[in-house]
Formats: C-alpha cells, structure tokens, sequence
C-alpha cells in the first residue's frame, strides 16, 4: 500500500488534503492517509489512521465538518459502523493516549456495505463486523500507536472484503458507480453550478438525481454541492487566512459573500472571518500576534 499523505507532528496541516478538519494547525494528533485495497475501491474512498499522546489531565475537543458518507472506525470498544453524522459539525474528545482507525466510505456505500434498504438514520452508532471485530480492532490500533499505519488499515481489511462480499449486489454496485461520477462532477463543479446543471451534465434529469441521493446518501445533491464548497473554503482558509473572503467566496463557487458567509456558519459554526482569525493564530509563531484576513465576514 502506498500513504496518499502522512503527518507525524501534532497540527495535521501536510502535502495531503484535511477536508473536514476544524482548524488542522491546532489538531494534537498525528493523522495519515492509506488507499483501500483493490477489492475495497468501490465502497472505500480511504482509510484514515489518528494517533495522539496528550499530557495527563489534558481533553482535547476536535470537531469535524461532517461528510455525506459513513465510516467504518476501529475503536477500542471494537469496530464500529457511523452512519452519516445528524449535525453540521461533529465533535471528538481526546483523552491520554490512543488512536483510531477509519474506513471512509464512498457516497452510497453505507447502505450498501451493511445492506440496507435505505441510507440509514443519521447518526446511527453500531457494532460491525461481529465476534472477530474486538480483536480485529485492537489490533488496527495496537499496529497504529507503533506507527504502522499501513499494518492497521492491514488488519482491518480481510474484514471489511469478507463482509462487502456478502453484501455487494448488482444493484449497489450500479448506484455506487453513479454516484461516484456525481460526486466527481460536485468535485469540480464551475461556480453557479445547479442540481438542474448537475443533472444535465450527468445525463439524467433533477428528478432522478434526487432520488438517488434520497435513497442512497440521505441527503440532496443541493446539500452536498454547499458541504463541498464550504470543505473548500475552510481548508483553504486553514492553509492560507490571509486569503480574501470575497475573492474566496467566488473561487469555491458562489455569487455574493452573503450565501457564502450563511453556509458556512451553519456547517462551521462561526464566520469565516472568525474562522481565518483563529486559524492565523493557531499558525502564527508563539509570542507572535498573528494577521486577520484580508476580508471580514
């Protein structure tokens, strides 16, 4: 296996996208990227290894943007299935030390790995994997905290192949193809970009293409073409917050900063004025006074 990226200091900004991450430059753990194996590719997007070793006593709330999509996460409780999260922003607390190793699945692919006839509920929090996952799990994390990312994501594998094959039909295989080329086309979605454009690219009309994420994501190609755009935006901001909002707001696809400032409030929950300002100081040097953002919202 090959790492798409890898960071090994506390503040998870590197060569590799952090999308989702809620200000990455203060994140207090180490976090590396590993791709599915070839017989996990249609329902894996990647595997995500997170380890962290904080001082006693200290609790560390990390919150993440929520992605239209579930995971598969070796805990040590076991291995768990979430569905897609029911709020904008989820969060995680870190305590002493440990890690975690997650399966990101592809849009689609939670219904389709736990063969479900429908999304799910958002939210939902189960067992997966039965009686082997325990020990399936402590060994991902017990190879993750050695520093062998890739021998966690090899641990958990056989495991998820065995119950995809169970579980993979012609259907699921189809739709999970359509979304991928939707997603690809929200991915690189020109500003401006409607459902009804989205659609027409896609050769299909708006109808059906809401119907597939209705019945398969749980949420509208509306809602994942805003979710994109405000993951672009904060992970640029992260990176660069100094960038100019209005400029910002046009690059990820919108017309007015107000729509742009309104999105991203609800998924973040802050402006993105605020939002560069407090990513600015988590970057600037200490005993530095660290430079807002050349716009304010």
């Amino acid at each position: 296996m090959r790492h798409v990226f890898e960071t090994r200091e506390p503040g998870v900004l590197g060569a590799g996208p952090t999308l989702g991450i809620v200000e990455p430059a203060r994140a207090p753990f180490t976090l590396a990227r590993v791709p599915p194996a070839p017989e996990l590719a249609d329902l894996v997007d990647w595997h995500w290894v997170v380890t962290w070793d904080l001082p006693p006593g200290v609790r560390f709330t990390q919150a993440v943007v929520a992605h239209p999509v579930g995971q598969v996460v070796a805990e040590r409780q076991g291995l768990l299935a979430y569905a897609m999260p029911a709020v904008s922003t989820d969060r995680r607390v870190l305590v002493g030390t440990d890690g975690v190793v997650g399966s990101k699945l592809r849009p689609g692919a939670y219904r389709a790995l736990l063969g479900l006839d429908g999304p799910g509920e958002r939210g939902a929090v189960g067992p997966f994997g039965g009686r082997a996952a325990g020990a399936v799990g402590r060994s991902a994390i017990d190879r993750a905290l050695a520093g062998d990312a890739e021998g966690a994501v090899a641990a958990v594998t056989p495991l998820l192949a065995d119950v995809a094959a169970r579980t993979r039909t012609e259907r699921s295989t189809a739709a999970l193809a359509t979304l991928r080329e939707a997603f690809a086309a929200i991915a690189d979605a020109a500003p401006g970009t409607t459902v009804a454009t989205l659609a027409e690219e896609l050769r299909t009309t708006p109808r059906s293409l809401q119907r597939l994420f209705a019945q398969w994501v749980g949420v509208s190609p509306k809602w994942v073409l805003q979710r994109h755009r405000v993951h672009r935006a904060a992970e640029l901001l992260g990176r660069d917050p100094g960038l100019d909002l209005a400029g910002l707001a046009a690059a990820v696809g919108y017309y007015d900063q107000a729509h742009f400032t309104g999105d991203f409030v609800r998924a973040v929950g802050t402006t993105p004025g605020e939002y560069a300002r407090r990513c600015a100081t988590a970057l600037a040097p200490p005993g530095t006074v660290a430079a807002g953002s050349a716009g304010r919202a």
